[in-house]
């Protein structure tokens, strides 16, 4: 594992760093487009008062902080693979290219010291997985990494509610940042109660350290921070072209881990990238939020 000199410097010194993940540079925004958010996302942490940490596999060596160089690769290579957890290695021993999904980045993260991480959305439970078990590894990991994960809830796309009842049984903290509510990713609000709220990057960090003294250090934080209602995805559009999306993914036989991927470009093309640009404000929103609530650690 390679950590950038400034990423190292900072942990070092105790200063606040952020992880960010790299499928969405790889996976989920269309070039050239991915690689200008990448650098936005990069400067909303600076600006909230951390280091960013853009994580991926660059020529099988897991890098923890990316140059321009490095991130170019990830951002425009055709042959990076997404990598969960259990794709880290297979990659690293072919010397291959992978862009880390949440479950990886929190990996990796973590083993670093990185005490906080910023996403766009979780992946979850997925619709119809009492037929197909179909459940991303982000959940699993979650529960055995240490790490504040700031998101605008679970992805649209996938069963919340049953998302949210795996989160309980797996013992994981789930906080609603200045809302009751459970964010929805495009929306504002999944129709779910938050278990618990925050209204500040400091009550976040309380309930970080008082997790350290009660021995639950071991699992991960999720923090939902929800678009403002007048920036989310109109949630008429989004049901309508939801449902739609749904019905084609069945008819086109697509499963197991091509649903999530096939859906959102749906989304993106048929609200005429209304969906695009609100997932590009909730990834910059909370890359802010994660900086601010990592000073708020570094402080404590």
């Amino acid at each position: 594992m390679r950590i950038a000199p400034e990423v190292a410097d900072a942990l070092a010194d105790g200063r606040p760093v952020v992880a960010l993940e790299s499928t969405l540079v790889s996976h989920g925004l269309p070039r050239p487009r991915n690689l200008d958010v990448a650098r936005e996302v990069e400067e909303a942490v600076r600006a909230g008062g951390a280091v960013p940490a853009t994580i991926a596999m660059v020529a099988g060596e897991a890098r923890v902080g990316l140059d321009e160089e490095a991130l170019a690769v990830v951002a425009g290579g055709d042959g990076v693979a997404k990598c969960g957890v259990r794709d880290l290695a297979p990659v690293a021993a072919r010397g291959g290219h992978g862009a880390t999904t949440v479950a990886s980045t929190a990996h990796l993260a973590a083993r670093c010291g990185i005490r906080l991480f910023a996403t766009g959305g979780l992946g979850g439970v997925h619709r119809g997985a009492r037929e197909s078990y179909d459940e991303s590894a982000d959940l699993e990991t979650l529960a055995r990494t240490g790490i504040v994960v700031v998101c605008a809830g679970v992805k649209s796309i996938l069963d919340v509610g049953a998302t949210l009842e795996r989160l309980e049984t797996l013992n994981v903290t789930v906080l609603g940042y200045g809302t009751h509510r459970f964010p929805g990713f495009y929306l504002s609000d999944s129709g779910h109660a938050a278990p618990w709220r925050a209204d500040s990057p400091g009550e976040v960090a309380a309930v970080v350290k008082a997790g350290h003294g009660l021995g639950t250090e071991d699992r991960a934080v999720v923090v939902g921070n929800p678009l403002p209602a007048a920036e989310q995805l109109d949630p008429e559009l989004h049901d309508r072209v939801l449902a739609d999306a749904l019905t084609a993914a069945e008819r086109a036989g697509v499963a197991g881990k091509d649903t999530t991927p096939f859906l959102l470009d749906r989304l993106h093309r048929d609200t005429d990238g209304a969906s695009l640009e609100a997932n590009v404000r909730l990834v910059v929103r909370n890359a802010e939020l994660a900086a601010r609530i990592a000073a708020a650690l570094s402080a404590a």
